[in-house]
């Protein structure tokens, strides 16, 4: 834990449905509890908007919204990001609009490779340096799942290829070496203890080596069903037996940090990621630095 928030920028990440979000929410909670007076900002680019859930806000609805001491959450919209680019690029509003509402801005912002991309990153880059509104000392992304992960990560050099001139052009250059830091820039992937879950992680890692040459800070183990005990029922055993399997295959492939979380019985909301991030500080303690 320690070691996480070094960083200005935490990228969370792993494949759908392993409780990605949930894990981004309890890094921010345990996080800001730790680094007071500095300021923690959540994230989460997913339109489902789940995140206020977890941590019992009103919906931000593109705003940010304050959700504990020091703690922060934001649904974000790249589309919205890229038009307030332009905004204060043109800073006429009259001509912002036209250009918004024209064919070939729409062609351009769908069409142009890692754009929305870079537009979320931009947008914490921005939140950290205080620019253009509030400013925060640690940014936890939670980002789309594996392999849109990657491509995020991947996005700045694309665009910064692709686009050599301009606000965007510029944009990309910058976040392709704030990016590239690893003592700016954090990745953690979060992972299940089954099958295809941890093929992802461990494709995932390969491709942040071969595409970025940098590994994962961590990874997040959620979700693991509890040591069998006597009378406990044949499918329980089963799912353990699983888990166990699946942190063997790890134990042999994957170097570096892991935190391990139990599966909890608890519904989606803030009782659920304050002991996730109390089991996810009690992980990190254990794990030798």
């Amino acid at each position: 834990m320690e070691s996480l928030r070094s960083h200005r920028l935490l990228v969370v990440t792993g494949k759908g449905g392993v409780g990605k979000t949930a894990v981004a929410a309890a890094l921010g909670d345990s996080l800001a509890a730790m680094m007071p007076p500095k300021r923690v900002l959540v994230i989460e680019v997913d339109p489902r908007d789940n995140l206020h859930q977890m941590l019992g806000t009103p919906p931000s609805g593109g705003g940010i919204v304050e959700a504990a001491p020091n703690l922060f959450v934001q649904n974000l919209r790249a589309r919205r990001v890229v038009d307030a680019i332009v905004r204060e690029r043109l800073k006429i509003d009259l001509l912002s609009k036209r250009v918004i509402a024209s064919p070939v801005y729409e062609h351009f912002t769908e069409g142009a490779p890692g754009l929305k991309e870079v537009a979320i990153l931009g947008h914490a880059l921005r939140r950290l340096e205080g620019i253009g509104g509030q400013g925060f000392d640690l940014v936890i992304l939670d980002a789309p799942a594996t392999g849109h992960g990657v491509s995020l990560l991947d996005a700045p050099r694309l665009l910064s290829e692709v686009i050599e001139k301009g606000p965007f052009g510029e944009l990309g250059r910058r976040l392709a070496e704030f990016v590239a830091d690893p003592a700016d820039c954090g990745v953690v992937v979060v992972t299940s203890a089954e099958e295809m879950p941890v093929q992802e992680a461990l494709e995932l890692r390969a491709t942040l080596a071969e595409r970025l040459d940098r590994a994962p800070e961590l990874l997040v183990v959620n979700g693991l069903y509890p040591e069998v005990a006597k009378g406990d029922r044949e499918l329980w055993r089963r799912r353990r037996r699983l888990n166990e399997a699946e942190l063997a295959r790890l134990d042999a492939a994957w170097e570096g940090p892991r935190a391990l979380l139990p599966l909890l019985p608890l519904d989606r909301g803030p009782a659920l990621i304050e002991a996730l991030a109390g089991a996810l500080h009690r992980s990190l303690s254990e794990v030798p630095s």
